[in-house]
């Protein structure tokens, strides 16, 4: 085994590096949702992907990718699935703009797109099959920073569901990619016209979606199978982008939607509200995770906070009660969301690179914080994989530490594409989806 050391200007660390070492075996495993199969950003345990990378280094493949997406791929067995939006047409000229109240930085949208999923061979880069859910002249065409098609889709294994917004919510057979099912919500309207983002989520029979907007705001579940709609639940809420988090409480399936008003939790089989709270602020983006009956909860607008909820025996209004464990108002996130790891919370302060490493049933800082020089804009979600925390910048760049009681700098990888959506495990692979490509990261087992 051959040693190489490099200094790396991290939080005023320096680390040791180990370069060369043998491929890791482990067995296949699943990438199901934008946070992984425990909705918490982590892969299983035995799954030990490269913490090295470049261009010319440990790319198993990339793959080129039509239109502009920011969801995350997701991953079953050896498919990958992702969504786009793809202009075509004529342009308009001049572009259509939008007129909502207090727009500012967006896009003016001069094309027709074509809402499209598709399916990639995970060992190959093989595109296996695409489909067009739909085409139509985009109502707005959301932030500079955003994309046309940034829900991630949810899948099972059997059915994929993609989730366009106001351009309607799809379930796809994974092997075919044929359509089998499609329902229009209508035209949602975004505070500052900023764009659509929130995923489905997906337990059981019931696909669940959040439709917080600037109208009339809902929680609607359906079944996975058929499209019908099994509840619909009128919300008091103005726009959020929280992707609804399903947990199990006493044998009971939650559904938690973290939101401006309140966070509420919601019975999956009926959509009663069982418990709900305050707290958040405007404009929330980061959605929760949850381990052990407790879910954390982050944002950071017009104020900062982090909560953590006790769930067992939670009931009505438990704002200001014990089942509050802890709150901070301290560097907290708002567009990346956190990483559950084990018993430790890993968060970004707004979306910079400042981590913010906690106890996660205490509150109790376990490390840090550590300001992450090298990162600017953060969008992707920190994911954790194999002993180690990655975090992805949308220029480029993905530093790698340990997760460990005192973190240490690994590695700063690069690669020539700007990334916005969270990185997904599979196996010994990570995927990183950029706007012009799609990374498959692997060992080579060639390297010296």
């Amino acid at each position: 085994m051959r040693f190489h050391h490099s200094t790396l200007a991290l939080a005023g660390i320096t680390c040791v590096l180990v370069l060369g070492m043998p491929p890791a075996t482990c067995a296949g495993s699943n990438w199901p949702s934008w946070r992984g199969a425990t909705a918490n950003g982590t892969a299983p345990d035995n799954c030990k992907p490269p913490v090295e990378w470049s261009e010319e280094k440990n790319i198993a493949w990339k793959a080129p990718l039509p239109g502009l997406g920011h969801s995350t791929p997701v991953i079953w067995g050896e498919r990958i699935f992702l969504t786009s939006a793809i202009p075509f047409g004529k342009k308009t000229s001049p572009p259509i703009h939008d007129n909502a109240p207090g727009s500012h930085d967006n896009l003016p949208v001069a094309q027709k797109h074509r809402f499209v999923a598709m399916c990639i061979e995970l060992s190959t880069g093989k595109p296996l099959w695409k489909t067009t859910c739909h085409e139509a002249f985009p109502q707005e065409g959301g932030h500079v920073s955003g994309s046309l098609a940034s829900a991630s889709p949810v899948t099972d294994g059997k059915h994929l569901i993609a989730h366009f917004g106001s351009h309607g919510l799809y379930c796809l057979d994974i092997k075919s990619g044929k359509v089998t099912w499609k329902k229009m919500l209508g035209r949602m309207s975004t505070k500052h016209a900023h764009g659509e983002g929130a995923s489905p989520a997906l337990k059981g029979n019931t696909v669940v979606v959040n439709w917080d907007h600037e109208g009339e705001s809902a929680l609607l579940a359906f079944d996975k199978s058929t499209g019908r709609e099994k509840w619909k639940v009128k919300r008091k809420e103005v726009t959020s982008w929280s992707t609804p988090l399903i947990v199990d409480i006493d044998s009971s399936p939650q559904v938690i939607v973290s939101a401006s008003s309140r966070i509420r939790g919601y019975h999956l089989n009926t959509g009663e509200v069982i418990w709900e709270c305050g707290g958040m602020s405007h404009n929330v983006v980061a959605s929760p995770v949850s381990a052990n009956g407790i879910v954390y909860l982050g944002c950071s607008y017009d104020k900062r906070a982090m909560i953590a909820i006790r769930l067992k025996g939670a009931k009505g209004d438990i704002t200001d009660t014990e089942h509050v464990l802890w709150s901070t108002n301290k560097r907290t996130p708002y567009v990346p969301s956190p990483l559950l790891y084990g018993d430790t919370l890993y968060y970004l302060s707004h979306y910079q690179g400042i981590l913010s490493v906690i106890h996660a049933q205490s509150g109790d800082i376990k490390a840090g914080p550590f300001r992450i020089d090298a990162l600017r804009n953060i969008y992707a979600s920190p994911v954790g994989a194999g002993g180690h925390v990655y975090i992805t910048s949308r220029e480029g760049l993905t530093v790698v530490i340990t997760h460990s009681k005192e973190p240490k700098p690994v590695a700063v990888n690069k690669l020539e594409d700007q990334f916005s959506a969270s990185a997904a495990v599979a196996g010994n692979k990570l995927l990183l989806r950029g706007e012009k490509y799609l990374y498959c990261i692997a060992r080579d087992t060639h390297t010296p």
